[in-house]
């Protein structure tokens, strides 16, 4: 005679239908559980965002000196595999790097010293011509655009104490970011000169399964990282160099300059290249006049279209694998959030996200081909939940039943009673 042996309580039995209502009922609980999820993962989110704002005079050195880093560590790793120690490497490529923005400024700062007068006086001329406008088209009088300069004259003097509280606090801003400039090189050459180990401890750390998902996610982030930095580096030394000859060509003041501001502007997208563009017609406007300064925005508009059409998918392949929307917005929410510097971290922090997003969906793709190629059945009842369910006295021989069964056969009834307290033993 067979003895049915006891399910765990809720394993459907083969063959049993389900009425409407529980059908509706798993739908309700199945909702319910991902909702519940959804919750906690987005009240996660709000509590690393205020950890992150709280530290923020940490993070942000901390994630300038990782920039800084990706475009110094190639160099760095090269000069290590022939050779050269850690150290030494790290400190020629972050002093070398060094020399060449201080010799970037250098070579500026004599032509800004030297145009500036004539670029106000310039803008004087420019608002004579305004002033003559306003009388010949609309009919004012001197008198008139008189009263209205002594208008906003007294405005300025009037918010005197509000105009210089706004200086005290962008001279504070500005003595902050040199500091948190200071400290995030001192970090970047810390993390070149260390930062190839970090991966392979993070997998000691974290044991072997968990570890090499670690070192996935970190090699694939850093790589997506370091290629933006490094593709847009050249995507604005393109666009700096146009755009200054044609400003040079022009005869447009602070050509130099408005060179360099372009470059820099390129790493931050769409916005910055935006404001470079915006400048450079300006000036061109105050010194030049109003044909010079449509030619350098015709310039302009065709260096962009240049750099979207051509620069982009030459340089940076598929790129970051992010639709322009979603750049714009990143770069929305980041100068919202942290002004000019959000706005430079958005798009690096948006590019990272979507490359652990990739890794995750590559992993959920490979686990459920996985399960197609290898279908398991469904999961049967451990030995432990088996022996929980048997009469109390039974247990013993039952157990060893079972064991034969499988081929999994103990010595004696102390093991099988070890395997019940013990679910972490084989």
């Amino acid at each position: 005679m067979t003895q049915e042996i006891p399910l765990p309580l809720g394993t459907p039995r083969a063959g049993a239908r389900r009425s409407r209502g529980q059908l509706i009922g798993d739908g309700l609980a199945w909702t319910s559980r991902w909702s519940l999820r959804l919750v906690l993962t987005a009240l996660g989110a709000v509590l690393l965002g205020l950890i992150i704002g709280e530290l923020w005079s940490v993070v942000l050195p901390v994630l300038l000196g990782l920039i800084i880093a990706t475009v110094l560590e190639p160099p760095a790793t090269w000069m290590r595999h022939h050779g050269v120690p850690s150290l030494l490497a790290a400190l020629i490529v972050v002093l070398g790097a060094l020399a060449i923005v201080g010799g970037v400024i250098a070579a500026i700062a004599p032509s800004v010293a030297a145009q500036i007068p004539a670029l106000v006086g310039s803008a004087t001329g420019g608002l004579d011509d305004v002033q003559r406008t306003l009388s010949g088209t609309f009919g004012l009088g001197q008198s008139q655009i008189g009263q209205a300069v002594q208008a906003g004259l007294d405005q300025l003097q009037n918010s005197a104490t509000m105009i210089a509280g706004t200086v005290f606090t962008g001279l504070t801003v500005i003595a902050n970011g040199l500091v948190d400039l200071v400290l995030a090189l001192v970090l970047a050459f810390l993390f070149v000169k260390d930062g190839y180990r970090f991966l392979p401890w993070l997998r000691q750390q974290v044991g072997t399964s968990a570890g090499v998902h670690f070192a996935s996610v970190g090699s694939r982030a850093w790589d997506r990282l370091g290629g933006f930095i490094r593709s847009q580096a050249i995507i604005g030394f393109v666009d700096a160099a146009c755009i200054g000859v044609g400003l040079v060509i022009l005869g447009v003041p602070l050509a130099l300059p408005l060179a360099v501001l372009t470059f820099f502007g390129a790493f931050i997208p769409i916005v910055g290249s935006l404001t470079a563009g915006a400048l450079s017609v300006l000036i061109a406007l105050v010194s030049n006049g109003l044909t010079n300064a449509l030619i350098v925005l015709a310039l302009i508009l065709a260096v962009q279209q240049i750099e979207g059409n051509l620069l982009q998918p030459l340089v940076q392949g598929r790129g970051l694998g992010l639709h322009a929307a979603v750049v714009i917005l990143a770069v929305t929410g980041g100068s919202s959030v942290a002004g000019i510097v959000g706005a430079f971290l958005a798009v690096p922090a948006v590019a990272v996200a979507a490359e652990i997003l990739r890794y995750t969906n590559e992993q959920i793709d490979l686990r459920a081909r996985s399960d197609d190629e290898h279908p398991t059945q469904a999961p049967r009842p451990t030995d432990a939940e088996l022996l929980a369910a048997a009469p109390p006295r039974r247990a013993g021989p039952l157990a060893r039943w079972i064991r034969r069964r499988r081929g999994t056969a103990e010595p004696d009834d102390a093991v099988a009673a070890q395997d019940v307290t013990n679910p972490a033993r084989g």
